[in-house]
């Protein structure tokens, strides 16, 4: 409170009036991107993928579940992740049933992706009491033709995830922990949305978009930036039955 600036309710309404001018200049760009993102042209989905589901097989179009749209998060959960899926998403995924329910009555189907086996999935899902759809793409190339994870020689080749591995700061080492596989291994999952539409049959893919943009966020961190003070340079996320009491409050 020390650091922060105190005036009168004069100097609020004034500094609010050009606050609102900036989110104005920002939402008219906002905007913009939404019109570009629905121009993208639809590239159509000629592979086959089958994924595994707590109920059995389904392939790309069957996850649709009768829907015209499907928009899909790749939660960073490898086949060498032996204590979970990463904080992170885990974070943003605690977020999505009550967004699932209302984009089901709006032909959207909302669901997770992960490269782990599907039990290793349905034991986490319960874990965490989730009511969406889970399914992994262990045994397709799913995550590998749509950019969703890189092999050990691309993440090898990639120069910022080597300099990260070679010289990992205290909270990615402790990420490596949380989710119990070696650092190479576990960042070689990509966070990230992807959607597709089906018209006439077909499944198209339509959109990607991964870390770090601000989208690839749990919702509460959209909310933390309408708050009075400043977050701290390295956040440290937390599964939500694992939060020591000190961070929780």
């Amino acid at each position: 409170m020390a650091d922060h600036r105190v005036g009168t309710r004069e100097e609020w309404l004034a500094a609010r009036a050009e606050l609102a001018q900036l989110e104005s200049e920002q939402a008219e760009l906002e905007q913009r991107a939404i019109a570009a993102r629905r121009a993208l042209p639809w590239v159509a989905v000629e592979k086959e993928y089958v994924f595994d589901a707590e109920s059995g097989k389904k392939t790309l179009g069957g996850l649709f579940d009768g829907r015209s749209q499907l928009l899909a998060y790749n939660v960073m959960y490898g086949p060498d992740y032996r204590l979970g899926a990463c904080p992170g998403c885990t974070n943003l995924a605690d977020e999505l049933d009550g967004a699932a329910l209302h984009l089901s009555h709006r032909d959207v189907t909302l669901l997770c992706i992960s490269r782990a086996p599907i039990d290793r999935l349905v034991a986490y899902r319960k874990r965490m009491g989730w009511q969406f759809p889970y399914v992994s793409s262990y045994a397709s190339d799913f995550a590998w033709d749509f950019g969703l994870a890189i092999t050990p020689e691309q993440a090898a080749g990639a120069a910022a995830i080597k300099a990260m591995v070679d010289d990992p700061p205290d909270w990615l080492l402790a990420w490596a922990e949380q989710i119990g596989a070696k650092l190479e291994d576990g960042m070689r999952e990509v966070p990230a949305w992807i959607a597709f539409a089906r018209e006439n049959g077909t499944v198209y893919h339509t959109y990607t978009v991964t870390a770090p943009d601000p989208f690839v966020a749990p919702y509460h961190s959209f909310l933390l930036k309408r708050t009075a003070k400043d977050e701290p340079a390295a956040i440290r996320a937390w599964r939500k039955d694992e939060y020591p009491p000190q961070v929780a409050g």
